[in-house]
């Protein structure tokens, strides 16, 4: 069902399948499609491979910024490698738990590995041999991988380095590939210093001019003053000989135009009314000048195609560009003279650069702001004081449209958000919003010990379920009486139609549930049966079932408010900066916590929800009328290795 390479693939297939070394950047670079099929296609040629020591040891290690990612990559590695000749591929994720690590058992056989930085150096320090065989070292999202574990993946490139320079490895293939979106100021050095004469594909021009050390400028103004900015650049820029000034309109072109000939500076305007046509222009552009003179032209973003100019040596952008794609065509403009590393053959210093880009960010640009400054931050540009505080009140004024978004739940059950700039969840307390009319009233804003049924397990720390009233519990009250009413056939009423929003019951495995109707598919309504969205208010899992299932639910039963609480196991956060926890910790609290009574401090509450610590299974011995602590969740979690301290968690939250 491959219909075929995609652009970036065609460029990074052939070089990867050749046993070249890669470096690939582009906005597919976080797709495994990149460089699965090249490798396999390699790893055929087994005769490839006979110098090596004839010991067990992987072929090629694949080295992914998660646990989630290695999966997915592990996954389509299977599916693909079905095809091959047996590679017998292996997902090796290991904790802290030194024990855990010695007893990983390497398969015969196995010649592809997939991991993440932080358990492969856990696995290398007890399986000393791993390196051995070692022919192709592949880094999955490369930029993400400098970014949280720079060291590590520096360390794993050392310890491949020193294992393909003895001399038995002489005539063995040595290949590193790396793979990314993005640029990351550690890419440079991972080229200078590991890869032998790379193949570097880059498909974004802007990613590009990190890369060929274009200068990077951020003039902050107010839109009222561009025009006096603007002035002051030309002023301040001697040296540049061909200025390209790319405005978003025929106003604005013809307004920049008048202002610099009133300036006395000359130049040329183009747009799609102006009386110059593309030639005329292009033989002004392409005349030779003595060194000093500036040949400036005012232009459109609709006239670039059409002048194909590759050669400038500035360019300023009076307007914003209205997308990251006509942003990265303005400085296509000067790629000639984008300093190409590896064809001139020497790192030179960052500074050096002979293509300029000056950008003018106003008031009008605010929502742009966070995305102009991680770029600077990634080109290591220099940033202007003042943005950091014009990106503060952008993510502000962001956050303002969010009110009816729901709480970021990383915020909750972590205390940070990684991704805060492109999150769509809101990252501050609404009132309104996360004070819930319907809290349990068991739910005080005091601390305090509570017993708590954990019902619905989302992850390791994040679960739904039920506060317990020792003295007298509503809820078991209702559920009893619920259960001895639709015991009756006679009371088991289908819903005749529907409703968004309105309570029912639900029968499942021997109990009556309350539920709520939440979606309803427009194309569903018209036939007979048809599924509905449930939410299940006194447990906080949802579900999809047919409609026909639902029962009418009398006034009486739906007095209640809906019990389901969610509860946050606070102050432990996974391993190796995962932000997500992983399935084997997620299934063994599951299996042992759910629908069990634990007895729980309250930290903080926020509405609807609870953080926990600690939360505890207490077992009574009626028969010595004692009771024994079982063992505490937080500390269960700790102990399997994939989950470590986060004492910043709840001063977080209580910030917020």
């Amino acid at each position: 069902k491959f219909l075929g390479p995609n652009f970036t693939e065609s460029y990074c297939w052939p070089p990867i399948a050749r046993g070249c070394d890669v470096l690939a950047i582009s906005p597919q670079g976080n797709d495994p499609l990149l460089y699965v099929p090249p490798v396999l296609t390699f790893l055929q040629s087994e005769s490839c491979y006979k110098s090596l020591p004839s010991r067990s040891g992987p072929l090629a290690l694949i080295v992914c910024p998660g646990w989630k990612k290695a999966q997915l990559t592990f996954e389509l590695l299977k599916t693909y490698s079905r095809c091959s000749r047996p590679l017998h591929p292996m997902l090796i994720i290991v904790g802290q738990n030194r024990e855990e690590a010695r007893n990983v058992k390497i398969h015969r056989g196995c010649e592809v590995i997939v991991t993440t930085p932080y358990s492969l150096l856990r696995l290398f320090e007890h399986h000393s041999l791993l390196f051995l065989r070692l022919c192709h070292l592949i880094f999955d999202e490369i930029e993400i991988l400098f970014s949280e574990a720079s060291e590590q993946v520096f360390t794993i490139l050392e310890y491949y380095r020193k294992s393909i320079i003895i001399e038995e490895r002489l005539y063995s293939p040595h290949q590193i590939v790396a793979v990314g979106t993005c640029w990351n100021r550690h890419i440079a050095r991972l080229m200078k210093e590991f890869m032998n004469d790379p193949y570097l594909v880059i498909t974004t021009v802007e990613e590009a001019s990190i890369y060929g050390n274009v200068q990077q400028v951020v003039q902050l103004c107010l839109n009222s003053e561009r025009i006096a900015v603007l002035l002051r650049i030309l002023d301040f820029t001697p040296n540049v000989q061909k200025m390209l000034i790319f405005t978003n309109s025929i106003n604005e072109a013809e307004m920049v135009h008048q202002a610099l000939k009133s300036n006395s500076v000359f130049s040329l305007k183009i747009h799609k009314e102006s009386k110059f046509n593309f030639k005329t222009v292009l033989e002004h552009w392409t005349k030779k000048y003595s060194s000093g003179t500036h040949v400036v032209l005012v232009l459109t973003d609709d006239c670039m195609q059409s002048l194909g100019i590759t050669d400038a040596t500035c360019v300023i952008h009076f307007s914003f560009p209205p997308s990251p794609r006509i942003f990265g065509q303005r400085l296509h403009n000067m790629s000639e003279n984008f300093h190409n590393v590896l064809e001139k053959g020497s790192f030179v210093d960052q500074e050096y650069t002979k293509a300029r880009s000056v950008l003018l960010l106003t008031e009008n640009d605010a929502c742009h702001a966070p995305g102009v400054l991680h770029y600077l931050k990634r080109a290591e540009a220099e940033i202007p004081p003042e943005l950091h505080d014009f990106t503060a009140r952008a993510l502000e004024a962001e956050e303002e449209k969010k009110l009816e978004r729901p709480l970021c739940i990383y915020l909750k059950t972590l205390g940070f958000c990684k991704n805060r700039r492109v999150c769509p969840d809101r990252h501050h307390i609404n009132v309104q919003t996360d004070m819930s009319r319907n809290v349990p009233d068991k739910i005080t804003p005091t601390p305090g010990c509570v017993t708590v049924v954990p019902l619905h397990i989302v992850n390791a720390t994040n679960y739904f379920g039920r506060i317990v009233d020792k003295q007298k519990d509503q809820y078991a009250i209702l559920a009893e009486e619920i259960n001895e009413y639709f015991k009756k056939p006679s009371n088991n009423v289908s819903v005749e139609k529907v409703e968004k929003l309105t309570l029912y019951g639900l029968y499942e495995e021997t109990f009556f549930h309350r539920v709520q109707v939440l979606e309803i598919s427009p194309k569903e309504e018209e036939k007979l049966f048809f599924n509905v969205t449930i939410k299940y208010i006194d447990e906080g899992r949802m579900s999809q079932v047919e409609s026909h299932r639902l029962l009418e639910l009398p006034a009486r039963f739906q007095c209640l408010p809906p019990q389901a609480v969610e509860f946050i196991v606070c102050s432990v956060k996974p391993i190796d900066n995962e932000i997500e926890w992983n399935p084997r910790v997620t299934s063994h609290i599951y299996h042992k916590i759910k629908g069990k009574p634990h007895e729980a401090k309250m930290v903080l509450t926020l509405g609807n929800t609870i953080w926990v610590d600690p939360m505890v299974r207490v077992t009574r011995l009626s028969n010595l009328k004692t009771s024994v602590n079982e063992y505490n969740v937080r500390s269960e979690i700790l102990s399997m290795g994939l989950g470590t301290d986060n004492p910043e968690h709840i001063k977080q939250l209580q910030k917020l």
